[in-house]
């Protein structure tokens, strides 16, 4: 298990462009439970709580894709650094004026999101390249990568609240974004980041989406995203109710292990079959495991039934990144893995806005019924899609595995038909 794992991190770069792309995306990971936190530190409700982190959700989802195709026109260091300092900017703003004024506490929060730079989808166009283009080992990394994602989203919670307990709200959202400031710094200097071009592509006003298996995959992840989202929301219900904000980093945090040991067996087997099949019995499996948080006992077995909540949430989210390569079209590589974020980060936006009028409404448990609805919806969506998703790659593109996004975006000439460069 770990030899494959060490194969990908000895490969030059590749430590480096994990770690900086993990400590890059700290803020993005953590930055809707620190905002709940502040905004309820600051008096505010709970519904403006999650109003306020849906913004931020939104704002990012509609900002990833617009950055990820900038990111495949211009190259990743004129694109993400910038980007960076911009969304840190905004939660520094938002942590100096508070709730004072809610026109600008939104602004701010629009604005960190919106400036949310494209790191997760800009290492997933870095490992073929990274690897020698070799499927077996860019899918681990796949794999790797979703694990380690669910390292931060362990550490990170535990994090926050620490640094809650330590200084402030405040404090939490000014150190953990001059922390991802600093990850992002380390990505775009790296040699493999100033060297990456991606490949020609089809001058098409859709980009990435004009792929029909591509859209049914955003389809059912922005339900995967609102389970997720609306998690967030009634954890801190419940750690209301069950002794503050210690069990509220808990139990986001054992929600994260359970993702971790999942996600660590998953990349440590071969796995036979469509990706596209396997996902819907992983999307089935992890829908099976957010229905019992309705029951809502007492802090020990809380933990526990998060743990178990989590354990299908990182092969998910490896077993989504081969899909995107297979159904991704050409040149559109940052593009087609940043949508994947943002339909997810929509639907977390979403999950976190409806959790809270419905733990108003009518408890906690209420909130939690909004993630077990998410991930039957989720199931739904691939069942309804499979004909689309058995089809891999648009038509007119190349067929098969990393034919259409990761393993093609490399540089190259540009062909007929085809735009490369930093363009309109």
């Amino acid at each position: 298990m770990a030899a494959g794992y060490a194969d990908i991190l000895r490969a030059p770069h590749a430590a480096r462009l994990l770690a900086g792309t993990l400590v890059g995306r700290l803020p993005n990971a953590t930055g809707h439970i620190a905002i709940v936190l502040f905004t309820r530190a600051e008096g505010g409700s709970y519904t403006l709580a999650g109003a306020l982190a849906a913004v931020y959700g939104l704002a990012t989802a509609v900002g990833q894709p617009l950055l990820g195709r900038a990111v495949d026109l211009c190259g990743q260091p004129r694109v993400q650094f910038p980007a960076a300092v911009v969304s840190a900017l905004g939660m520094l703003l938002l942590a100096l004026t508070g709730l004072s004024s809610l026109p600008l506490a939104y602004a701010a929060a629009a604005l960190a999101g919106l400036s949310t730079p494209p790191l997760e989808g800009g290492l997933r166009a870095l490992w073929p390249s990274v690897l020698d283009g070799r499927e077996e080992r860019v899918h681990r990394a796949y794999a790797m990568d979703a694990v380690a994602q669910e390292i931060m989203f362990t550490v990170g919670p535990l994090l926050v609240t620490l640094l809650v307990a330590l200084a402030s709200p405040a404090a939490a959202l000014l150190v953990i974004n001059a922390v991802g400031v600093l990850g992002a710094l380390s990505v775009v200097l790296s040699e493999p980041s100033r060297a990456w071009r991606s490949a020609p592509r089809e001058a098409h006003w859709l980009g990435a989406l004009r792929s029909p298996g591509l859209l049914a995959l955003l389809g059912s992840f922005f339900f995967v995203g609102l389970a997720l989202g609306s998690i967030t929301v009634a954890g801190v219900a419940y750690a209301d109710d069950h002794g503050g904000e210690a069990v509220y980093g808990w139990l986001m945090a054992a929600l994260g292990l359970g993702a971790l040991i999942g996600g660590v067996y998953y990349g440590a087997r071969q796995w036979a079959g469509p990706a596209e099949r396997r996902l819907r019995v992983i999307v089935a499996l992890l829908a099976l495991g957010y229905l019992p948080l309705t029951l809502t006992p007492d802090p020990l077995a809380m933990t526990g039934l998060a743990a178990v909540a989590g354990l299908f949430l990182a092969p998910a989210i490896a077993c989504a990144f081969i899909v995107v390569d297979r159904h991704a079209p050409r040149g559109t590589v940052t593009e087609a893995f940043s949508w994947l974020v943002t339909t997810f980060g929509v639907g977390a936006a979403v999950g976190t806005a409806a959790a809270g009028p419905a733990i108003e409404l009518g408890g906690t448990a209420w909130g939690f019924a909004v993630a077990g609805a998410g991930g039957l919806a989720a199931l739904l969506v691939l069942t309804a899609t499979q004909r689309v998703l058995a089809a891999p790659s648009p038509a007119g593109d190349p067929a098969g595995p990393l034919a259409g996004s990761a393993e093609n975006d490399r540089s190259g000439a540009a062909e007929p038909g085809f735009s490369s460069g930093c363009e309109a």
